[in-house]
This record gives C-alpha cells, sequence and structure tokens, in this order.
C-alpha cells in the first residue's frame, strides 16, 4: 500500500514505534564487535589514503585490490568521504596530525584553486591527477553536495585557519540560488552541453543532505520552502510503515552518515526512526527472497546499488528493484550499522570469517555471489566510505558530532523546522 505521507504516518504502527526508539540506545558492543569494527575501519581507511592523490587529493572512484590499479577517475563523492576518513583516520590513530593535516591542506587547496567548477559545483567524476572532467559527467548537485559534507567535517575537526579558510571558500562559492532559480525542485546536474539536465530531486532519497547545505548556506542560500518541496511517500511492509522510494537502501543512509537526526523531527517525522525502520524491512524482503537465493539468511543480507557479476547494477527493494540474482553487497549492512546494529554486525562478521574472498586490504570487496562463486576484484569508494563513516557513528558518534558542530548544518535544520523531542 502506497500513501502520500501525512505529518503523523511514521510511528503509526507500534512495531515501528518500538523499533525505531529503542534500537540504538540499547545496542551495546562487546570487546570482540568492537576489534571488528576497528578492523574494518582501520582496512577501510587505507582505500582512501593510498587511492587518494598525493598531489591533488581527489580520491579514485575505485580500485582493484588484486593488482596495481592504473585508473585515474576520481569522484568527488568519494573525495568526500575520503575528506571524512583523514578525521577519522587522525583521530584513530592510523595516521599522525601531521599527515592528516597536509593532505586535508593539500585536497582543500587543489579544490579552490585548480578544480574545475560551474557556479560552484563540481563535476561528478575527474582526472585524479589533473582535476579535469572526465566521460562528459555532469556538473552534479549531489555528488557536490557529499564533498562540502566532507569538507565542513574537516573544518570543524581541525580548527586550523588554513583549513578553516579554504574551506569556507569553498562553502561559500556555490550557488545554490542559481540551482533553484525557476524550481524549488533541484535539478540533478548541469552540462555545457544540454544545460539542467532533466531530472529533479523530487522524491525522499539521498537529496536531504543537499537540500539542508542549501538551505543553510552562508551565501546564495535555499530558500526553506525547498524542504517542503519534495514528495513524501510512505510504504508498508509485514506491518511496518515508512517513508521511502523506489530506490536502493543506501538513500536511508548518505544524508545520515553526517547529519545527525537522532531526537529530532520536523514536521512530517523521525528521519532516523525512519531509516530503522526501512532496514528491518530490507532485511525481511531479503529473507523473502531466501526460497529463490537460498544463501541469503539472518546471517547474510544486504542489497544496494553496487557492482555485479554483469557489471554495475541499481538494485534492492521493497519494492523489488533490479535483476537480483544472490548478489550479497556488504555495505548494505555497512551503511545501516547505527540503524540494527547487532544485525548488520552479525552479517559483516558471518562474511568476514566464511567468505575469505570477500575480504581484502580495502576491507570488503563491493560485492559478491556466493550461489554463483563470483568475487568483486574491486572496492567502489562511496560505498567503502559509508561503511567506515557508519562504523564510526556506530562506535562513538564522532562524525556526526563533528560535522553537526557547523553553523551550515545547525541552521539547515533550524530553517528547514526540525524540533528536538
Amino acid at each position: 500500500m502506497l500513501s502520500l505521507l501525512g505529518a503523523s504516518a511514521i510511528g503509526a504502527t507500534s512495531r515501528a514505534q518500538s523499533l525505531g526508539s529503542t534500537e540504538f540506545s540499547v545496542a551495546k558492543l562487546s570487546p570482540e564487535d568492537d576489534q571488528f569494527l576497528e578492523d574494518l575501519e582501520h582496512a577501510s581507511f587505507q582505500f582512501f589514503w593510498e587511492q587518494g592523490d598525493s598531489q591533488t587529493g581527489l580520491v579514485k572512484d575505485r580500485a582493484n585490490v588484486y593488482k596495481p590499479d592504473t585508473t585515474i577517475v576520481a569522484s568527488v563523492a568519494a573525495t568526500g568521504f575520503g575528506l571524512t576518513a583523514l578525521c577519522i583516520g587522525e583521530k584513530r590513530g592510523y595516521i599522525s596530525q601531521a599527515e592528516a593535516r597536509a593532505r586535508v591542506v593539500t585536497t582543500l587547496q587543489f579544490l579552490w584553486e585548480k578544480m574545475p567548477t560551474h557556479r560552484g559545483f563540481f563535476y561528478h567524476f575527474a582526472n585524479v591527477k589533473t582535476g579535469e572532467r572526465v566521460w562528459d559527467s555532469e556538473i552534479s548537485s549531489i555528488d557536490t553536495a557529499i564533498l562540502l559534507c566532507g569538507v565542513l567535517t574537516c573544518r570543524e575537526h581541525f580548527r586550523r585557519p588554513e583549513i578553516s579558510r579554504f574551506a569556507t571558500d569553498i562553502l561559500d562559492r556555490v550557488e545554490w540560488s542559481w540551482l533553484s532559480e525557476d524550481t524549488t525542485l533541484l535539478p540533478h546536474g548541469w552540462s555545457p552541453e544540454g544545460g539542467f539536465l532533466p531530472y529533479r530531486w523530487d522524491y525522499y532519497s539521498e537529496l536531504m543532505m543537499m537540500y539542508l547545505l542549501g538551505i543553510g548556506a552562508d551565501k546564495h542560500p535555499l530558500p526553506p520552502a525547498a524542504w517542503n518541496a519534495w514528495k513524501r511517500l510512505t510504504f508498508e511492509y509485514e506491518g511496518f510503515r515508512y517513508l521511502g522510494s523506489f530506490a536502493p537502501l543506501f538513500i536511508h543512509q548518505y544524508s545520515q552518515a553526517w547529519f545527525d537526526f537522532r531526537g529530532k523531527r520536523d514536521r512530517y517525522l523521525d528521519y532516523f526512526r525512519n531509516s530503522v525502520v526501512a532496514t528491518e524491512v530490507h532485511k525481511r524482503f531479503c529473507m523473502e527472497l531466501s526460497g529463490q537465493f537460498p544463501d541469503y539468511s539472518e546471517d547474510l543480507w544486504g542489497i544496494t546499488a553496487s557492482d555485479s557479476e554483469h557489471g554495475y547494477v541499481v538494485w534492492g527493494g521493497p519494492p523489488q528493484t533490479g535483476p537480483i540474482d544472490g548478489t550479497v553487497v556488504p555495505c548494505a549492512a555497512g551503511g545501516s550499522l547505527p540503524f540494527l546494529p547487532q544485525a548488520c554486525l552479525r552479517v559483516l562478521k558471518n562474511i568476514r570469517t566464511n567468505y575469505a574472498e570477500a575480504w581484502c586490504k580495502y576491507g570488503f570487496v563491493d560485492a559478491f555471489n556466493p550461489l554463483r562463486k563470483w568475487y568483486d576484484t574491486d572496492v567502489v569508494g562511496i560505498d567503502t566510505g559509508i561503511t567506515l563513516l557508519m562504523a564510526e557513528n556506530l562506535r562513538t558518534g564522532f562524525v556526526w558530532k563533528t560535522f553537526m558542530q557547523s553553523r551550515e548544518a545547525r541552521r539547515g535544520l533550524e530553517r528547514a523546522g526540525f524540533e528536538n523531542f
């Protein structure tokens, strides 16, 4: 059943209420669980340190883990995760403070002085060595937002004049008002060949970070009304009711890697609780598929946009999206660690223990299919990144605490009408 979301729609089901309000607060990590997450974080961090270019700071979109990677394509989204990874790495002692600060300054200076932009927005994909646009990629609104989340995290964590200056300059250059000149529904992007893309950020998805950053910006902000412009649809599954879209699980994860929605709600709902419910629903959806794909179980579930044996696929559910074939995507559970800690840890620990080829020097490979004995050769930056950030948030809330110190994040939530409860 599908309906427009009303002010009290989410939480009307008592099962969803109890699940969403208690899961995070009662989760206790055993020493074994904490050590597992430490190993996962350290390995995941190494991707960003080794595949981030030392001269530009840009981070590769993906890397092959079995041979020297000679690809040149960086993504600004992976770079945003990478900037946040540098904060985590310095905090946890994976690299020294001097090393972390130097890489951050290199990255921010390159982004400010040399990286091609349009109205402050960045191209989705770029040459890792030069910053030049590749693949005729678009100026991307959402990938720029992910990058800006990393920029803000660095500014708030390091609190150094040079870092603060570059970070603020990069943020203030973004013309959110240009993106919304004739619409409160932001376009996906712009290209020099065709102008604005025809697609709009109009349904619930990873868009929350973008709208909130724009609304909270110091310069060229979005009007607060933009927060109410996108559509909110409710879905029902096995008695659970939640806000969702016809899209993979990552839409419930990305904005919440940085924005801390715990204990807050707007006029519509509690978004953290909603992601708890959506993750539980996704787990149950995978269990329902176990008759068709017997690898899926309480110990092994999780499908979100990823590599596959036949290329990159946008898949997940419910409702079922894409030609699901029994593939397991570790970042589905990894990116949901704060929402269902024990259920997600159960999956990730099982993969590490029983599927040796799914683990590599950078943590988990992007995907694998145990039924077909297929294991990816690559890790993907944004998938490794969401796992790293959410593992740290589960353990300490560090990314949330750091990012939410920024005036832009706080102002965005305030102008969008969020209140504590």
